[in-house]
């Protein structure tokens, strides 16, 4: 039996990224991309709030010292949510004027890793994946990617899965926790065209990868061997990325998208781009914080 799906923020994102759990506050912080902001729910109370970007935000991480650090469109930044200032901390030349950061977190060593993504259509692959270090040295870890998506970590920081959307691909790479890199990388998803595209992803406690699929109305559970353990079908047809949250850590919270949508898609489903919470009977890990 399926969990039930509920859409716990009407948010209408045009495309909703990067939820992370902050245990302290018991909240739940997210981004839409092209809408340039950066978000914060409170379950308990169901109060949203919005703090507008000077870029957009690909996604973002906290950090020990407090705040975010953030993946803009120029390069890495951080913020400070108690007074809306952005500083930025390292410009980066990331290809074409329409190149952006997209999917990013932090490492357990709390390094913060972020990719770009060219546009659709774009016939070369001109992403990439970049480390971000706590003294804020950056260095290009990965090229020739379309859509860099789907990053996590196994629970013991051995194994780095890694997407690239549009290749319909998640990788597992072998992952020295010291020097933070990688290494034998090996297809561990392929999906057929219509099943979706592998988007944004997060491990549970036990180890199992759960992957929203774009285009796919599902989130799937993956084991460690690449098995499909479980669908968990969505309301909508574009759910982004997933994160555990919850006293429990016991909540999947996937976001959506809506940009593009015709009418008639709208109207099939009319809680797109908003914010879901889906009761499982696994934990999540507390995501690491960026410590720079």
């Amino acid at each position: 039996m399926e969990p039930p799906v509920t859409c716990v923020l009407e948010a209408k994102a045009l495309i909703g990224e990067s939820p992370v759990w902050s245990p302290e506050e018991q909240a739940l912080y997210w981004v839409d991309i092209p809408g340039q902001t950066l978000n914060r729910f409170d379950p308990r109370t169901g109060a949203s709030r919005t703090w507008p970007m000077p870029e957009p935000v690909g996604s973002f991480a906290f950090r020990e010292s407090g705040g975010l650090i953030l993946a803009v469109r120029s390069g890495f930044a951080t913020f400070d949510p108690a007074t809306g200032a952005v500083a930025t901390v390292c410009t980066l030349d990331i290809g074409g004027p329409q190149n952006r950061f997209n999917d990013g977190r932090c490492d357990r060593r709390g390094r913060f890793w972020a990719g770009t993504l060219v546009p659709r259509g774009t016939p070369e692959p001109g992403g990439a994946l970049y480390r971000l270090d706590p003294d804020y040295r950056y260095t290009r870890i990965l090229d020739g990617l379309f859509t860099s998506n789907g990053l996590a970590w196994s629970p013991d920081g051995k194994t780095m899965y890694h997407a690239d959307t549009r290749r319909h691909t998640v990788f597992a790479h072998d992952f020295d926790a010291d020097s933070g890199t990688i290494s034998n990388r090996r297809p561990f998803i392929e999906t057929r065209e219509g099943e979706g595209r592998p988007d944004g992803a997060v491990v549970d406690a036990e180890g199992f990868y759960w992957i929203a699929m774009f285009e796919g109305w599902r989130v799937c559970r993956y084991a460690p061997d690449g098995r499909l353990d479980r669908t968990v079908r969505m309301p909508v047809a574009r759910p982004t990325m997933g994160a555990f949250g919850g006293e429990r850590l016991d909540v999947l919270y996937v976001t959506s998208g809506s940009q593009g949508l015709s009418e008639e898609d709208r109207q099939r489903q009319p809680h797109a781009g908003g914010l879901f919470a889906i009761p499982l009977d696994v934990r999540g890990l507390p995501e690491p914080k960026f410590r720079g």
